[in-house]
């Protein structure tokens, strides 16, 4: 087991304008699961493969635990490596697949074997070392992959998107043993995702890319309650926070014909700024009466048995700007919801929102909890 640490890695493609990763700076701890997630193209894939080796550093440098390895070649950094593919050998059944990497390596068969028939017993695989990966199930097939990584016993365990091929009920059952597996075995692990869910419920730590730059580096709960900027707030959480433009005042931000009360020191971190954007979450609305609250026009309501959300936009709007129109998202803990075409106040807590410069996306409020 080892640390992983980037600094100020930068990876430029030929031909490029910008980098695909931009001056990177990113800690990982020995034993510590690490996600790396954000949209497509963000450089979360590029950045794992600059530490596998698989991509050229042209700036700063790259170290597993006290070793430089910016420049190493992949097979001399320890590294073990599961793609979005699995890259199973067809002709070969599981266990050969399995210890494929060690034979290359000179490891004595018993040995091999042993190994292989650890690690199956780990995965559950016991029964289908002999088959040939045909004959597995997508799932199945990811195990494979993960058992020719575990046999090798590296120090870090890279996974590029692991789970992308598997269907919805198949990739929450994995997910869940990918994470139960790597805090039993301690490993150092780097894995990728675009799927926020997937980042929040696995990692120790998430980092969020963006166009190659890190936005925020924390815990899945500290990203969610004290996102550093709008595209952290908008990209971390589902259903995604709201993010809702208003009108700025001396009590407050007006949205619609509603202040939401904010400090005025708040406001004053952006006293050029006329207009600003609220962070608030679904769940921390309210139904409120008379005149308290956000007015909403609901447009779908999705009942989920304890609970449900209403989608809709704020009240006074023309059929012709709601099209248009920010949607907002609330989930209402009650069993009798109001009804689609309804009119109602969203209550706030005040303490749980959030505000963002629009002109360089920074959140002005002091740090939330729970």
């Amino acid at each position: 087991m080892a640390t992983v640490n980037f600094k100020d890695a930068t990876r430029v493609y030929p031909g490029a304008d910008h980098p695909s990763v931009d001056k990177l700076n990113l800690d990982i701890g020995d034993g510590e699961f690490m996600v790396l997630v954000g949209p497509s193209g963000c450089g979360k894939s590029t950045s794992l493969r600059m530490l596998a080796g698989l991509e050229e550093v042209n700036a700063g440098s790259i170290h597993i635990g006290d070793r430089d390895v910016t420049d190493l070649p992949p097979k001399d950094r320890d590294i073990a490596m599961v793609f979005q593919n699995y890259a199973l050998y067809p002709h070969m059944t599981v266990g050969d697949n399995m210890g494929f990497a060690l034979k290359m390596a000179g490891v004595p068969k018993t040995e091999r074997q042993q190994r292989v028939q650890d690690a199956a017993k780990l995965l559950g695989l016991e029964d289908f070392l002999n088959r040939k990966p045909k004959a597995l199930s997508g799932g199945q097939r990811q195990r494979v992959a993960m058992g020719r990584a575990i046999v090798r016993s590296p120090q870090v365990f890279l996974m590029d998107e692991p789970l992308s091929n598997l269907d919805a009920k198949l990739r929450v059952s994995t997910r869940t043993q990918i994470a139960a597996l790597q805090t039993r075995l301690g490993v150092t692990t780097v894995y990728v995702t675009h799927d926020q869910i997937e980042a929040m419920t696995m990692g120790d730590r998430v980092a969020v890319l963006k166009d190659g730059l890190l936005q925020q580096v924390d815990t899945p709960l500290n990203l969610y309650d004290n996102p550093r900027n709008l595209f952290v707030a908008g990209f971390i959480g589902s259903p995604a926070m709201n993010l809702i433009e208003g009108e700025v005042s001396e009590d407050g931000i007006h949205i619609g014909d509603y202040v939401v009360p904010v400090p005025r020191e708040t406001l004053g971190k952006a006293s050029e700024e006329k207009r600003l954007m609220l962070g608030i979450r679904p769940e921390t609305f309210e139904l409120g009466e008379g005149t308290d609250g956000i007015g909403i026009d609901v447009g779908v309501v999705e009942e989920l048995g304890a609970d449900a959300f209403l989608y809709g936009t704020v009240t006074g709007l023309s059929d012709e700007e709601k099209l248009t129109a920010q949607q907002i998202t609330a989930r209402i803990s009650s069993r009798t919801p109001p009804r689609r075409g309804a009119t109602v106040r969203l209550k706030i807590d005040p303490e749980q929102v959030h505000v963002f410069s629009q002109a360089d996306g920074r959140r002005l409020t002091e740090t939330t909890g729970r």
